[in-house]
């Protein structure tokens, strides 16, 4: 039944901003229902924080959502707005919102995202809950954020399809993925894709470290390697990284591959769209029980709320043992 706690919101604002990412647009549905069930009115803010500030706003409802549950990015649309970052654009965008009676803010996107929608919500006392969706998985309070898993699972079947090439002419292939200054998709994929070194910005390993281990493997009778690097290492990236290798070690022909955007592209796995939806019911009920300023997570299976200013300044750094783990399994 619908809750009988409502704090007197009648009317949700959600908004995409940022990265767009694989199971966005299961969240947006998630909201839109769960507004519906609880009898509050939803506002699709389009373009971001772009689109609040210029009142680009549409009345969503159940069947305006149909459909969208299993497509890639956002129907919302995103955009990175520089005028929510100064105090004028945060009271341009507030002012829309109260001529549009948007009691609340539902932002989907990632730090950046929830930066303004903190500055918004302290500024001008304003409701809101954000959704981390981000393919990066680099937000703090939640265990995985909406897309990674999608982007992880297509950087594995990229980096299979690569090794069946490696493999066939004996090369080294160095593989960028994507994270400036995150290394789950390294990690996560370099262990599912079998690599012989992750190089992450959280724990990168030097050139020399990983010469000695292409040559441990080549003495044990490897003929290709792969090794996964990603985007935000300190030595510029996959291309600078199998330059400097060559330069000392030239026993293997060396190819670079960057998988760039199509890792954010495609339609969600079946655990994004899973928690996509769990997190948008929990961010509208959330709104409903008084919650503000705010996160929706899953951490251990369980639903948290984490205040934005947490999700914000604290780090989410990779487990620590996997990369151990994928050290051991690379002889």
């Amino acid at each position: 039944m619908p809750s009988t706690h409502n704090t007197g919101i009648r009317r949700i604002g959600v908004l995409t901003s940022g990265g767009d990412a694989p199971g966005m647009n299961a969240a947006i549905r998630a909201v839109v229902r769960a507004a519906a069930f609880h009898g509050i009115e939803v506002e699709g803010i389009f373009q971001g924080y772009t689109g609040l500030i210029a009142g680009d706003f549409k009345r969503l409802n159940e069947r305006s959502v149909a459909r969208i549950l299993g497509r890639g990015g956002t129907i919302l649309k995103s955009s990175r707005c520089r005028d929510f970052m100064e105090p004028e654009g945060r009271t341009r965008a507030m002012e829309q919102l109260r001529r549009h009676g948007v009691d609340a803010l539902i932002t989907i996107g990632g730090d950046g995202t929830f930066t303004g929608a903190h500055k918004l919500s302290e500024e001008h006392g304003l409701p809101v809950m954000g959704i981390p969706g981000s393919i990066d998985n680099d937000i703090f309070g939640t265990d995985h954020t909406i897309g990674f898993d999608t982007a992880t699972n297509t950087v594995v079947d990229a980096v299979d399809k690569i090794r069946d090439t490696a493999t066939s002419h004996n090369r080294l292939f160095f593989v960028e993925v994507m994270g400036r200054s995150s290394g789950f998709i390294a990690l996560k994929a370099g262990i599912a894709a079998g690599a012989i070194a992750i190089i992450l910005p959280e724990d990168e390993m030097s050139v020399d470290e990983l010469i000695e281990t292409l040559k441990a493997s080549e003495e044990s009778g490897k003929s290709s390697s792969i090794v996964i690097v990603a985007e935000g290492t300190r030595g510029g990236g996959a291309y600078a990284l199998a330059r400097q290798v060559t330069e000392k070690y030239s026993e293997y022909e060396t190819r670079v591959s960057v998988l760039g955007h199509l890792q954010r592209g495609g339609a969600p796995s079946c655990y994004d769209r899973v928690i996509a939806s769990r997190m948008g019911v929990s961010a509208v009920e959330g709104l409903i029980q008084g919650r503000k300023d705010c996160m929706i997570g899953i951490i251990n299976d369980r639903e948290t709320y984490t205040p934005l200013e947490d999700a914000i300044s604290r780090d989410h750094l990779p487990n620590r043992d996997e990369l151990r783990i994928a050290r051991i399994l690379s002889i």
